[in-house]
């Protein structure tokens, strides 16, 4: 990726979201530009406007954190913005042959942090890179995202689901809209991390010419922290499953991401995990899991089976 780019069209997405009035500026008729003028920024940040207007064309070698820092809260961003935005200067102050040479840690998942996975049994649990590669799961995970075990894709990736795979994904995220903008904001978050990495490279390409969906939410520069939150799946067998999701980095291991997803206790959902738990599991009893499985009393295999439903 070209790193001025990126700098540009990142520092002119966010000028361009701020309002006047946001950060006590006058408005009113006659603005030529949507949100922020670069002057109006310089002033924010207490540089010239000369050398903002360098640093808006990618120019961020060199730049100190304290400038960083001004830059970032003159244009109002978030966390992961700002994280964002170091990692740009990062890149920008990097040289291409050492970032070439640099050894990225294997994407590996250890014995031990199988075990813990696949001793998380009341909710689905997974651990996966910044490219959306599911790199290992528990069995209540393989079972909620049956429809995409199905494929033959591997690895699992979840942003390929969610863009390629367009009709399943629309039936599993009732609000797909939601999951397409945050699937496409970690890709960002990890494109500006490791802006080397050319699986990740290869991805964005694939996802760019084959989904115009994609190809749109890419150009808006969003990025975003996954740690906290809740989420709302429709499985195809049990139905609606609200849960709520805490994700974590492995300690030594940066870029992997360790997500649990739970339910409240004695909720319809924690009783709906129960019964995707017994029709995952190969002693389930078909004809038991048939009778409860609402809207769906064909269902009388395991999540292998499930696929186009």
């Amino acid at each position: 990726m070209d790193t001025e780019s990126e700098i540009r069209d990142f520092l002119t997405s966010r000028r361009a979201r701020v309002r006047p009035e946001q950060v006590e500026l006058p408005g009113g008729p006659g603005r030529r530009v949507p949100g922020l003028r670069r002057s109006e920024v310089a002033l924010l940040a207490g540089v010239s406007v000369e050398y903002y207007t360098r640093l808006e064309r990618g120019r961020l070698g060199g730049v100190s954190e304290a400038v960083l820092d001004s830059l970032a809260t003159a244009l109002l961003l978030d966390d992961a913005e700002r994280e964002h935005l170091a990692d740009l200067a990062r890149a920008a102050n990097e040289s291409p042959v050492r970032a070439r040479r640099r050894r990225r840690p294997p994407e590996t998942v250890s014995r031990s942090m199988q075990l813990v996975l696949d001793a998380v049994t009341a909710g689905p649990a997974f651990v996966r890179n910044g490219r959306m590669d599911v790199l290992a799961e528990n069995a209540l995970f393989r079972a909620l995202y049956s429809d995409l075990y199905a494929l033959d894709e591997r690895p699992v990736n979840l942003a390929r689901f969610v863009f390629l795979h367009r009709e399943q994904a629309e039936a599993f995220y009732p609000s797909w809209s939601v999951a397409a903008d945050i699937n496409v904001a970690i890709l960002r978050t990890e494109a500006g991390r490791d802006p080397h990495d050319r699986a990740l490279h290869d991805l964005i390409g694939e996802l760019s010419t084959r989904s115009d969906e994609f190809r749109v939410r890419w150009g808006a520069h969003e990025v975003r922290h996954h740690t906290s939150g809740q989420k709302r799946f429709h499985h195809p067998v049990v139905g609606q499953l609200d849960m709520v999701y805490e994700a974590m980095e492995p300690m030594g291991r940066p870029g992997l991401n360790f997500l649990v997803y739970s339910a409240e206790p004695g909720s319809p959902t924690e009783e709906r995990l129960r019964l995707l738990a017994s029709w995952a599991a190969p002693q389930a009893d078909p004809a038991v899991v048939r009778a409860d499985a609402p809207d769906r009393p064909d269902v009388a295999s395991g999540p292998r089976g499930a696929a186009g439903s």
